[in-house]
C-alpha cells in the first residue's frame, strides 16, 4: 500500500531536479522559513492528478471512503466550504426550492444565491436558558416537505458548532420517502463513528452527501476536508463537475498528504486514539459538573467533544458593582489570565473544542482555571438580576437572496434601526458564521435585539460592507 506522505518524502530525498512549479524548487534557502517546501510539488510524474485521479490519489480517496463507510469519497483542499457549495449546486437546478436549516453555515446561503434557489427555512428551537440552537425535529422536516412537495434537496447541520446532534437516520428516511436528497453538513463530526461514545457518521445513517472537516477535530491540516456520496438519488456526476470547477486546479500535495496521513492513522490506530481520548473527556466532564455557577451545557443528543461552558446565570462584583458575567467575559479571562484560547465566545457561553490530540495537562489547566473563576462568581437569583429571555428569532422572507441581489433604491442604516426593515446583506458573528439576517428578509424585533446585545457585549457583526450599518431597501 502506497501512502502519499511517504512517497513525497522519498521524492524529496531522491536525485530528481525539478524544472516545474512551484517556484521555491522544494527548498527553503531563499526565504529561510521552516516550511515543508521539500514535499510541496505539482502534478508531476508518479503523483497523480486530483482532478483526474486514476492512481495514487484514486487509491487514497478509496481508502478514505472505506474508513468512513461511504460509497464514494473526494478530497477537499478548499475546506468543507467547497464541499457544501458543490453538493448544493450539484443536487439542485437553477430556481428550484431547497429546504435548509436556518442555522446552516454561510456557504449554504452562498450556494442558494449562486443557483438562484428559493429557500424554505427550517428553524430549530433554542435550548432553554441559552441561545444555542437545538436539534432539528424530524417531524418539522416531514411537515415542511408535505407543504412543499417540489423540494428535492434538504440541507441540515449536525453536529452544530455547539455540538448539538440531530436524528439523522429519521430525517434521511423522511427525505427519501419523498424522493429527495439529504445533504449533511457534518463538518464538526469528522470524529463520529470511531468510538461508541460518539454517534455513527452520516454515511452510516442514510445521508446522501456528507461533508467532513478533518481539520476541526482530527490530526489534519487546516483547509482539509472530505465529501462523501452514497446511494443513487444524488447526481454524482454533477457534484463532481462542481468540485472540479470550484477546487483549485493546483491542489496542494502538502494538504492532500495531511488528509492521507489522518485517514491512515484512523485506519491503523483508531482504537488507540479514541479510547484514552473518551476517558479523558468523561473525566473532564465529571470535574466540570462540580462547578457551582458556571455550568457545562449538554443535550440528550450531543457531541461529547465540545465543552460548552455557560455563564448565563452568573454575576460578578466589579469595584463594588454587581455586573452580568458574559460569555465574552469568560473568554477574555481564560485568554488573558490563564493563557487558554477558547474556540469561540457567545453572549452567555464559550466553547472549548477538543480532539484526540488533547493532553491531560491541558484539560486539567482548563478545569483548574474554570474552578478558580467559578469561585469569584455568584448566581443571578441571589443578586436580584434577571437575565433576558431569549426566543428563536424568525425573520420574514420577502425576497429570495437572488431577487435581493437585483433590488435597487437602497440605503445604509444603522444596525440599531434594522427592526422591521428588509435588509440586503448578511449579518453574522464569526465564528460560527451562521447568518442572523439574510438578504431579502424583513428583520424581526427579536433578531434586532440579538444584534444589539451582541454589539453591546463586544462582538463584531460581520458580513456588512459598512461597519455598524446594513444595506436595506428604502421604504422596505
Amino acid at each position: 500500500m502506497e501512502y502519499l506522505y511517504k512517497k513525497l518524502k522519498d521524492y524529496a530525498s531522491s536525485g530528481y531536479y525539478g524544472f516545474h512549479m512551484p517556484g521555491h524548487k522544494r527548498s527553503g534557502s531563499l526565504t529561510g522559513a521552516d516550511l515543508p517546501y521539500e514535499i510541496d510539488i505539482t502534478e508531476i510524474e508518479g503523483f497523480d492528478d486530483l482532478h483526474h485521479a486514476d492512481g495514487l490519489l484514486k487509491e487514497a480517496q478509496s481508502r478514505a471512503a472505506s474508513v468512513y463507510h461511504a460509497e464514494e469519497t473526494h478530497y477537499l483542499i478548499n475546506g468543507s466550504t467547497v464541499g457544501i457549495l458543490s453538493a448544493v449546486l450539484g443536487c439542485t437546478r437553477k430556481g428550484e426550492k431547497i429546504l435548509m436549516a436556518r442555522n446552516c453555515h454561510k456557504s449554504v446561503y452562498n450556494a442558494v444565491l449562486l443557483n438562484e434557489l428559493e429557500p424554505v427555512y427550517l428553524y430549530p428551537g433554542l435550548l432553554t436558558g441559552a441561545e444555542l440552537n437545538g436539534q432539528i425535529p424530524p417531524e418539522k422536516v416531514e411537515r415542511l416537505l408535505e407543504e412543499n412537495p417540489d423540494i428535492k434537496a434538504v440541507v441540515i447541520t449536525s453536529p452544530t458548532y455547539d455540538g448539538v446532534v440531530s436524528d439523522i437516520r429519521s430525517i434521511a428516511d423522511m427525505v427519501h420517502k419523498r424522493g429527495g436528497v439529504l445533504i449533511l453538513d457534518e463538518a464538526h463530526g469528522a470524529h463520529f463513528g470511531f468510538h461508541p461514545a460518539f454517534p455513527e457518521n452520516g454515511n452510516m445513517q442514510g445521508a446522501d452527501v456528507v461533508i467532513h472537516s478533518l481539520h476541526k477535530t482530527l490530526p489534519s491540516l487546516t483547509q482539509t476536508a472530505l465529501l462523501h456520496m452514497n446511494g443513487q438519488a444524488v447526481d454524482r456526476k454533477r457534484v463532481r463537475k462542481y468540485l472540479h470547477m470550484l477546487q483549485s486546479s493546483s491542489p496542494s500535495y502538502v494538504l492532500m498528504a495531511g488528509i492521507d496521513e489522518c485517514v491512515r492513522v484512523l485506519a491503523e490506530r483508531g482504537e488507540d486514539l479514541f479510547a484514552p481520548y473518551v476517558r479523558l473527556l468523561r473525566q473532564t466532564r465529571e470535574k466540570l459538573r462540580t462547578l457551582r455557577y458556571l455550568s457545562l451545557i449538554g443535550t440528550e443528543r450531543c457531541d461529547l467533544s465540545k465543552l460548552v461552558i455557560s455563564a448565563g446565570e452568573c454575576v460578578i462584583s466589579d469595584s463594588g458593582e454587581i455586573k452580568r458575567f458574559t460569555g465574552k467575559d469568560l473568554y477574555n479571562v481564560l485568554y488573558e489570565k490563564y493563557l487558554l484560547q477558547m474556540e469561540m465566545a457567545a453572549e452567555s457561553y464559550v466553547i472549548a473544542m477538543t480532539s484526540p490530540a488533547d493532553t491531560e495537562e491541558g484539560m486539567q489547566r482548563l478545569v483548574s482555571a474554570l474552578t478558580e473563576i467559578d469561585g469569584k462568581l455568584a448566581p443571578v437569583n441571589r443578586q436580584g438580576y434577571t437575565p433576558a429571555q431569549t426566543e428563536a428569532p424568525v425573520n420574514e422572507q420577502i425576497y429570495t437572496p437572488a431577487q435581493a441581489e437585483a433590488l435597487e433604491n437602497t440605503e445604509y442604516i444603522p444596525l440599531s434601526e434594522c427592526a422591521g426593515r428588509v435588509v440586503l446583506e448578511y449579518t453574522y458573528i464569526y465564528p460560527p458564521g451562521i447568518p442572523l439576517t439574510v438578504p431579502g428578509e424583513k428583520v424581526s424585533a427579536e433578531t434586532a435585539e440579538h444584534l444589539k446585545r451582541y454589539r453591546a457585549a463586544g462582538f463584531r457583526v460581520e458580513g456588512t460592507e459598512q461597519r455598524g450599518k446594513v444595506r436595506a431597501l428604502v421604504n422596505g
